[in-house]
């Protein structure tokens, strides 16, 4: 298993099977990542989406990535933070979900946000460490599963998850 960490765009991440959006309730776009990743896919996106929402945080599905460079995307509703309880819980089990659904599709590699940090609140530290110790033991139990890529779009978060994934 190889992990990675880059400073890019999201919805520009050419050579990954599944790119990760950071979801709302409903699906719909919104701002961070669900509006760069809904832009960049076009409306046949949100079409798509329409017959799966509403989910509930920790849920995973996935939908196809219509003009996006990549196969599938995989959309995540993280916790907000303070509000949705166990947080950690809820957090950890949107990645869990997402890697299920790798396994699931025959998915050889994905790229994620760093999920709920943006509106929903998450501290930055905190959702990366449980982001860390959620997908390091759960990618034993996958066996397609090739690369994980963490994707930031700030110069700060990028640093940090170069240090925590060098620990």
């Amino acid at each position: 298993m190889k992990y990675e960490c880059v400073h890019a765009d999201i919805s520009q991440q050419t050579d990954i099977d599944a790119v990760v959006n950071a979801a709302n309730t409903e699906l719909k776009p919104g701002g961070g990542v669900a509006g760069a990743i809904h832009r960049a896919a076009g409306p046949e996106l949100e079409k798509a989406t329409r017959s799966l929402a509403p989910i509930e945080p920790g849920e995973a599905v996935l939908t196809d990535a219509f003009n996006l460079p990549n196969r599938y995307i995989i959309h995540c509703l993280g916790p907000v933070y303070g509000v949705d309880t166990p947080s950690d819980k809820l957090l950890a089990d949107c990645y869990r979900n997402a890697l299920d659904l790798t396994e699931e599709h025959q998915i050889e590699s994905i790229a994620f946000p760093a999920l709920s940090t943006g509106a929903f609140g998450y501290p930055f530290e905190d959702a990366t460490k449980v982001a860390l110790d959620t997908i390091r033991p759960h990618v034993e139990k996958l066996s397609h599963l090739k690369l994980v890529r963490f994707v930031l779009f700030s110069d700060e978060e990028f640093a940090h998850y170069q240090r925590a994934l060098r620990k």
